[in-house]
């Protein structure tokens, strides 16, 4: 019998709040579109964000509203995902006014009322890691630091993860998440991020699903949360769902962040000393010649024997 005490069970059970039902999970989304409401969930005016090798993104306005799924319609890459984390408290903003749940400019509140998900550089697990590994850590992080934990098992994956995987099979407690099918993988980590079913939650990698019918299947899934919690995520080509989400969010001022460029004085340098009417002779010495030397002789060639040549 169960020795109570290491029982998984009450520590989940303590974060968890109502569920999807079934037909919440296999049925909405399908046939009518989901209908945001409920207040402000997003308001931006001239956020940007920069690095230390310039801009990233910005400055952008736009508003989302609350529930629902809200798909961004942007192209991939650092300034896109930089902008999914600032959304959630995860990256700091260089200037602008952000209010998201009502914090304004507080990403360390909005980040305790929010999660993300499928973001391969923040919870991307290693090909080692198997179903019973990334249960019982999550388990862990969310007991307490006095509380021994064991190994999950495949019912604290169900409780955990179950309602996810209405109508498909659940992956085995030992299976390698990097062997289970994409639907599955990204499912779990779903899963994983929402165990206290925060207001907010951020998924990504959406768009790099590379069959259709399990991006559509995974989107009615996430059409099934948004009844309950507001989720937001990304889509290159985030027409073809319109008539699925709650609303399509365009933001144009999404670009790939540039590599810092010389300064203009620097170019101007260049220009003008590739004008002047030495830089023929300049340029026409060995690679490895000698610096700041009247040899002209590589340094690897032999010198002369000095004298009268006796």
């Amino acid at each position: 019998m169960k020795d109570p005490e290491l029982s998984l069970t009450p520590s989940l059970k303590r974060f968890s709040t109502s569920k999807p039902s079934r037909s919440d999970i296999t049925g909405s989304g399908r046939k009518d579109r989901p209908q945001a409401g409920g207040g402000s969930l997003v308001s931006a005016r001239k956020i940007e964000l920069s690095g230390q090798w310039g801009q990233v993104f910005g400055p952008l306005d736009l508003d989302i509203d609350r529930g629902g799924v809200n798909l961004i319609s942007a192209p991939p890459g650092a300034a896109r995902t930089a902008f999914l984390m600032a959304l959630c408290g995860r990256m700091k903003l260089k200037s602008g006014r952000l209010t998201v749940l009502g914090h304004t400019n507080d990403h360390r509140a909005v980040f305790r009322e929010s999660n993300i998900a499928c973001f391969d550089e923040l919870d991307g697990p290693q090909p080692s890691v198997t179903v019973q590994d990334l249960i019982t850590e999550q388990i862990r992080w969310e007991s307490g630091f006095f509380k021994w934990v064991p190994l999950a098992t495949t019912e604290d994956f169900k409780e955990m993860c179950g309602y996810l995987f209405e109508g498909l099979a659940l992956p085995p407690i030992d299976a390698f998440i990097a062997d289970l099918p994409e639907l599955h993988q990204l499912l779990l980590r779903i899963g994983v991020a929402n165990t206290r079913r925060p207001p907010l939650l951020v998924i990504g990698r959406f768009d790099k699903m590379s069959d259709r019918e399990q991006q559509v299947e995974l989107l009615d899934r996430l059409v099934a949360l948004g009844e309950k919690q507001s989720v937001i995520t990304a889509d290159v080509n985030a027409s073809d769902f319109e008539d699925r989400v709650s609303e399509v969010v365009e933001v144009p001022g999404l670009f790939e962040f540039q590599q810092r460029m010389k300064p203009a004085k620097t170019l101007a340098e260049d220009d003008e000393l590739k004008n002047e009417d030495d830089e023929p002779e300049r340029y026409s010495r060995p690679i490895n010649a000698r610096p700041d030397s009247g040899d002209e002789r590589p340094i690897n060639a032999p010198r002369e024997q000095e004298g009268d040549g006796s």
